[in-house]
């Protein structure tokens, strides 16, 4: 039976990969801010044959709950097999780029506040010599476009220090997983004018990234044509990219 923390619980995202992971026969430690939602997801686990599921209620932007809750963690799992971390917001870039008090809010939350976070999971992770971290980031990291790059420079912090960390932790035998999803049909995504033919389900996300835990995979693109598509707009040169409206 596996031991799994989910922070960011009640997103789409991580919603469909506790679905997935019930079916293992999984113990889950979920952590979110929304105590509502939070226990809803839990009530939801629970009917699909959970094991046991434990809620903390946390907003991940309160640096100085961290240490609280990762000790909860400890006490109620003991041993961690997998810590998913999927918290995160979409800003609007206009809005970033006229107000700087929303710029630091909104990097902080999908930046900052994570490397926070993940500081300490590492630790544990590190210490019992075994583990996988899974790290949502976006494939909005690979390269700052014009339309979200508050977004994206967020993201591209985020996604260089799981690749750090990777190392780190190979060392010990515990293993960081970097999940980068392209558009994705949740909460978060509606009423955005995305290209239906490129828009996958969390359902579909959440299979990648159940199985990329399973195997081990360093970087996962999901869906997998998002690895050709950045692959193409990283190899467009920089006196051509800057004047595109991507």
């Amino acid at each position: 039976m596996k031991n799994i923390v989910i922070v960011g619980a009640t997103s789409a995202i991580a919603m469909a990969c506790a679905r997935q992971w019930v079916k293992q026969g999984a113990r889950f430690f979920l952590v979110a801010r929304n105590a509502d939602r939070l226990q809803q997801v839990a009530d939801d686990l629970t009917a699909r044959g959970a094991q046991a599921v434990l809620c903390h209620q946390m907003d991940i932007d309160q640096l100085g709950d961290h240490a609280a809750m990762m000790q909860r963690c400890v006490t109620e799992l003991g041993a961690v097999d997998i810590v998913l971390v999927a918290p995160g917001t979409l800003p609007d870039q206009g809005g970033c780029q006229h107000d700087v008090d929303v710029a630091v809010r909104e990097f902080n939350t999908n930046a900052v506040s994570v490397i926070a976070l993940l500081t300490r999971v590492a630790n544990l992770i590190e210490a019992q010599r075994g583990g996988t971290i899974a790290v949502i980031s976006s494939v909005a990291g690979d390269r700052g476009r014009q339309s979200n790059y508050l977004y994206g420079s967020a993201k591209a912090a985020l996604s260089a220090f799981c690749e750090g960390l990777r190392a780190r932790l190979f060392k010990v035998g515990a293993h960081v997983v970097t999940i980068k999803p392209g558009f994705v049909a949740t909460p978060m995504t509606a009423g955005l004018p995305l290209p239906g033919p490129l828009v996958a389900t969390p359902d579909r996300v959440a299979g990648d990234i159940v199985r990329a835990v399973e195997k081990g995979r360093d970087v996962v693109y999901t869906p997998w044509f998002w690895s050709g598509i950045m692959l193409i707009i990283r190899s467009i040169p920089g006196r051509v990219f800057k004047r595109l409206s991507l």
